[in-house]
């Protein structure tokens, strides 16, 4: 419990939160307590726990109120929903339960399997998998680090989710697509968050465990552990709000994304890709592609720039008017002082 209370990622933003210390101070507190927690615990024990709990805080308890939610409030959260009604969970009880169980299993046992990876791997390398020091790494390189990762992950997404998840190799790799079938898509609507995990322990593995874990592990070393957590947690952030099937997801890219996917599991015959770039290079994007997205994006922020204009425009007018009633009141002032005089 020790590890999971002094996380420095969530210690960092909850001291931002609740108090009024300048950055610089919540700077310095976040490098004292990562290197409290480098110097206390195993490079291995930081990173399996650190991921289970950005998992629990990112998408299990949302997922949870997310479920509640729907199943109390139907008719607040059907108007919220692409396709409203079609989209909300099953009441049933017992079926929620097991999805329930199903989901906690499933990521019970993705922290299994990146345990026995990272363990094997340490074991055999002799060093921790990542770069684990007390030394942040840079804020260039952790966004070089994090867009490379998140390149990689959409190629395998892509890749598996189309060719082995949905046969489109023409193959059932080990009944794996039938699985999928039966579980992910068990009903043709858009999903909701709790199925991030819903499904089938192989096919889950394959869509969401080695496409966030292998490109990581193609870094290896040059990977700093702290920016492999971001990366899992901005992940993990993402498949939340995209399967949550709700319309007002903030922002037009991330509203995309929820979009596509919606349409994916209501017809799962295209939109593979977590975002939608390969989708739209291979043609197989449903609906609205993301270039649409960029341009509603750019467009959004054109609307932006003229309404400050045309803001600073009408300040400035009512600036000037009102420095011409000054002018004009001080010129009638030495005026009378002239004729008095």
């Amino acid at each position: 419990m020790d590890i999971l209370l002094s996380l420095p990622i969530a210690s960092y933003f909850f001291s931002s939160s609740l108090t009024s210390w300048s950055t610089s101070l919540n700077l310095l507190f976040f490098y004292m307590t990562w290197t409290t927690l480098v110097l206390s615990h195993s490079p291995l024990k930081i990173e399996l726990i650190g991921s289970f709990a950005l998992r629990l805080v990112f998408w299990l308890i949302p997922s949870l109120v997310f479920l509640l939610f729907d199943t109390l409030l139907p008719s607040l959260a059907e108007s919220i929903k692409y396709n409203g009604r079609s989209a909300l969970p099953s009441r049933d009880g017992r079926a929620l339960g097991r999805l329930v169980l199903l989901a906690v299993i499933n990521l019970l046992l993705e922290t299994g399997a990146e345990a026995g990876i990272s363990l094997g791997l340490a074991t055999l390398l002799r060093h921790p998998v990542f770069k684990t020091t007390s030394t942040l790494p840079l804020p260039w390189q952790m966004i070089k680090h994090i867009g490379l990762l998140f390149t990689l992950r959409e190629i395998l997404t892509y890749a598996i989710h189309r060719y082995i998840l949905h046969g489109a190799s023409g193959r059932d790799w080990f009944g794996v697509s039938r699985l999928h079938k039966r579980y992910a898509h068990a009903r043709a609507a858009p999903p909701f968050s709790l199925l991030v995990m819903g499904d089938h322990p192989l096919p889950f593995l394959l869509h969401r465990f080695v496409p966030r874990y292998l490109p990581a592990l193609l870094l290896q070393r040059r990977l700093h552990l702290l920016t492999y957590l971001l990366f899992v947690g901005l992940c993990t952030l993402e498949e939340t709000l995209s399967m949550s099937g709700y319309t007002v997801v903030p922002g037009i890219i991330m509203g995309g994304i929820t979009r596509r996917t919606a349409v994916h599991y209501a017809k799962p015959a295209g939109n593979y890709g977590a975002w939608g770039l390969l989708d739209w290079m291979h043609g197989t994007s449903l609906g609205k592609d993301v270039m649409a997205d960029v341009k509603d994006e750019a467009e959004k922020h054109r609307l932006k720039e003229r309404s400050k204009e045309s803001a600073n425009g009408v300040t400035n007018a009512v600036q000037e008017g009102i420095e011409g009633l000054r002018r004009s009141k001080r010129s009638r002032g030495r005026s009378r002082q002239a004729d008095s005089e």
